[in-house]
């Protein structure tokens, strides 16, 4: 396969995403990737927060630069807030982090939203300068259009008013189309912030397929066209290769604006940095 001009540039600075669970695999990645490459480090209710902290840790001991989640439906107080804060601050892993609203379906504290965290206006208190926010290009299975949107606006504001740089990461898709409409879209609301497109690393096809269902983005005929492989056949691995040639080509940086890509792991942290590094090459 040869790499385009524009699917190289489609994947400078590109980011990634980890849980804490994953460290193991951070030495081996930090092989292939640029140094202080964006790891996220997810969010989940299952690890302490030691666990995610030590995830973060991590991250730094192998030269990249941990952009910690932060749950806010998932937050019990604005006390257990501060404590997740001072702990990232602790670990110098408090200046990027990504808020976002957590799958709880009722909150466990005081945040029912991650604007309800940045509006709190702790964040700059405890070092935090850059937040990452979340964006649905195909759509929220549980939010109305209009509700999303209306909070990426207030978002956006909320962080321009406190002095905060903010980037955008995307739930991950299959689809170039609702991607081009949504970043048209976006900035033709004067959103300006750069904009990181979640997409799937390499991984299993039946794995992919129950992702895109648990999250309710796509269907198994789109994902199947697009990826080029048969539902009667589920075994292999499925890369994103298409899908980055295709944005590629759509991509008009006077329309979409500053755009990168973020990898969801599930095929692990080292597979999907070794896979980045061979397509680059």
């Amino acid at each position: 396969m040869t790499l385009t001009t524009g699917a190289a540039a489609l994947l400078d600075n590109f980011s990634l995403e980890m849980t804490a669970r994953d460290a193991p695999e951070l030495p081996g990645a930090a092989k292939v990737l640029p140094a202080h490459t964006r790891v996220n480090v997810t969010f989940l209710a299952t690890e302490s927060l030691a666990e995610r902290v030590a995830g973060a840790k991590a991250v730094l001991a192998a030269g990249l630069t941990p952009v910690p989640h932060i749950a806010a439906r998932r937050l019990t107080s604005t006390d257990e807030l501060r404590q997740v804060l001072g702990a990232l601050r602790d670990a110098n892993a408090s200046g990027s982090v990504f808020v976002v609203g957590g799958d709880p379906a009722t909150p466990e504290g005081p945040f029912a939203s991650a604007r309800d965290v940045i509006e709190t206006g702790l964040l700059p208190e405890f070092g935090v300068t850059h937040v990452s926010i979340s964006g649905y290009p195909e759509g929220h299975p549980d939010i109305p259009d209009d509700v999303l949107w209306r909070e990426l606006e207030a978002k956006s504001a909320a962080l321009a008013e406190q002095g905060i740089e903010s980037t955008i990461i995307t739930q991950f898709g299959f689809d170039e189309a609702p991607i081009l409409e949504w970043l048209r879209e976006l900035r033709a609301r004067g959103i300006s912030a750069p904009v990181r497109l979640g997409l799937p690393g390499p991984a299993g096809v039946k794995r992919l397929l129950g992702f895109a269902r648990r999250f309710g983005i796509s269907s198994s005929a789109g994902i199947v066209k697009k990826y080029g492989f048969s539902l009667a056949n589920l075994v292999g691995t499925a890369g994103p290769e298409r899908l980055i040639d295709q944005l590629a080509d759509g991509l008009d940086p006077t329309v979409h604006g500053d755009v990168a890509v973020h990898f969801y792991t599930f095929g692990g942290v080292e597979a999907t940095s070794q896979w980045v590094h061979n397509y680059l090459a």
